[in-house]
């Protein structure tokens, strides 16, 4: 049987499950699985996200609902896939359970209401009556946003508070999702004045509602200058919460001392592989820098190209037809390309190949293809970024010992440079959570250590774990996690175990925490065994 009909059998089966146990109240599970995740999106009034006192106690006395009634479904006759479908339910449970009493993103981070209407100004100029009620309707929401977000703010914190106003001014340098142009405006405020002039120029009656949605985002910089001193300076969660989030968030049997660990490990052996990689290749001419944009979407083509024909020699995993005949790429070319790259930058425009083979094909954009497909609905729509970061990364190493570069030498030293970064991620995350940095610190640190670093991608990614902990260690721990279940499941298979029936295989059930992964697809049950005590506290159901 081929990887692909055993990839669709597979979804049948995980499909299929659903119905064997209905009255014991598994169909319950996907009715609750549909409203967690209502209850997790805030309402709205008027188009605008209700933070307020009142919506978010009601939220919270939802969420106390509904973890009595999930608690009260007896799973001890259900199959070891409803089992774990059981186990997502409460993590989504538990992730809004952590904005509650950890997070608090309503009254700490000033970010969470920049981004409401950060996008906003990247709107072309309407060219029909309903596309300018539509603009009308989003400027008219921003002064509200920022009255909203001064009402709310009680407790911001500083760091996130610094971040806000610094994205407010200034263009990052990496990139927020805007239009691109060669010279950018300088951060939110700047788009909004850009848009104000684009509809000026055009005669739009929309102009006095943009200049008002304009002077709101300038009153909000200048509210949070203005308070910044008496705000707490750290956006730091401390060890215990950030363990409490593993366990019950992420289903994972690890501590912020086991992350260390490992992440220790990793980062040194890639740091041990670059250094020997540059140390072999010290005499071949370094890899040139495309010059166009033309020459950088062929680079990318051949790129992709390449990946797909060492996958199908290789049988490394099944290709379904649905898949795109190409994917886009993750990193643009730009004029900047010839003076001031960011880190992502520096790689892909030496060659296209790591960041493609991460972000496209046969990482995320690939693997988001095959979730979007599965008939199991619990898991078409969980996300879980130790295993979607996890594969991507794993992908790189493997990619490279598969011979990917074999044919040149130098791009290896690109794939452990972007290891060395995803590996840097350990220390700098976890320093700022734990108070042993602060985010400037942390910066530092990965300028220091990673090979091409610079001060703008490092600001943008500690951005994202310092809102979303637990997101940057996941990349290097979720990629151990499959290299141990490759171990696991090779050793318990002997001769029959094929590589890319495994990927097949796991691809196929979901984007779901490796530590359940591991328990349906092997039967290894001890971590899952100490996830369930840390989440649900009833015996294990598979105890008998």
């Amino acid at each position: 049987m081929n990887h692909l009909k055993k990839l669709i059998l597979m979804s049948f089966i995980l499909a299929g499950c659903s119905g064997a146990t209905a009255q014991d109240g598994y169909e319950t599970l996907l009715a609750m699985s549909e409203e967690i995740r209502d209850i997790a999106q805030p309402e709205e009034v008027n188009g605008v996200p209700d933070l307020s006192t009142d919506a978010v106690a009601a939220q919270r006395a939802a969420l106390d609902d509904f973890r009595e009634r999930l608690l009260g479904l007896d799973t001890t006759s259900w199959s070891v896939s409803e089992q774990v479908d059981y186990l997502l339910v409460w993590s989504k449970m538990n992730d809004i359970v952590f904005q509650h009493r950890v997070m608090q993103p309503w009254s700490r981070d000033p970010l969470s209401y920049l981004y409401q209407f950060r996008r906003i100004p990247y709107a072309d100029v309407p060219e029909t009556p309903e596309a300018g009620a539509a603009l009308s309707e989003d400027l008219a929401a921003v002064p509200v946003m920022v009255d909203n977000a001064i009402q709310n703010l009680t407790q911001p914190a500083g760091e996130l508070a610094k971040l806000a106003i610094f994205l407010l001014d200034n263009f990052d340098g990496v990139g927020q999702g805007e239009p691109y142009r060669d010279n950018p405006p300088e951060g939110t405020i700047g788009w909004f004045r850009d848009l104000c002039g684009r509809l000026d120029a055009a005669g739009s009656d929309l102009v006095g509602d943009c200049r008002q949605a304009t002077a709101a985002t300038e009153r909000y910089r200048d509210w949070l200058a203005d308070n910044l001193d008496g705000m707490q300076a750290s956006a730091a969660i401390g060890a215990d919460n950030y363990n409490w989030y593993l366990k019950h968030v992420r289903l994972l049997p690890y501590t912020v001392d086991d992350l260390k660990a490992i992440g220790k490990r990793e980062f040194h052996r890639y740091r041990f592989n670059y250094v020997l990689d540059r140390y072999k290749n010290r005499s071949l001419d370094e890899l040139k820098l495309t010059q166009s944009a033309e020459e950088h979407e062929q680079r990318t083509r051949d790129a992709e190209t390449k990946t797909r024909e060492l996958v199908e020699d290789l049988d490394l995993f099944t290709i379904p037809d649905y898949m795109p005949e190409t994917f886009e790429s993750d990193v643009f070319w730009s004029p900047r390309a010839a003076t001031d790259r960011h880190f992502w930058e520096e790689l892909q425009f030496r060659n296209a190949l790591n960041n493609h083979i991460h972000a496209s094909i046969p990482g995320h954009r690939f693997d988001g293809e095959i979730r979007r497909r599965l008939e199991n609905p619990i898991r078409r729509t969980h996300g879980e970024s130790a295993r979607a970061e996890g594969w991507a990364t794993y992908l790189e190493e493997m990619l490279i010992q598969a011979g990917i570069a074999d044919d040149s030498p130098r791009v290896r030293e690109l794939f452990y440079a972007a290891l060395i970064k995803r590996g840097s991620r350990f220390f700098a995350e976890i320093g700022m959570h734990t108070n042993e940095m602060t985010l400037a610190e942390a910066n530092a640190y990965m300028m220091d250590w990673v090979p091409y670093m610079e001060e703008d991608l490092g600001r943008y990614d500690l951005v994202g774990y310092l809102r979303r902990p637990g997101l940057g260690s996941m990349y290097l721990l979720g990629k151990t996690q499959i290299e141990q279940l490759i171990s696991e499941r090779a050793f318990q298979l002997g001769d029959e175990f094929d590589l890319g029936e495994f990927h097949d295989d796991m691809l196929s059930r979901g984007v779901i925490p490796l530590t359940l992964i591991r328990w349906e697809m092997a039967g290894l049950d001890d971590e899952a065994r100490a996830v369930w005590a840390d989440v649900v506290g009833t015996p294990f159901p598979a105890a008998d």
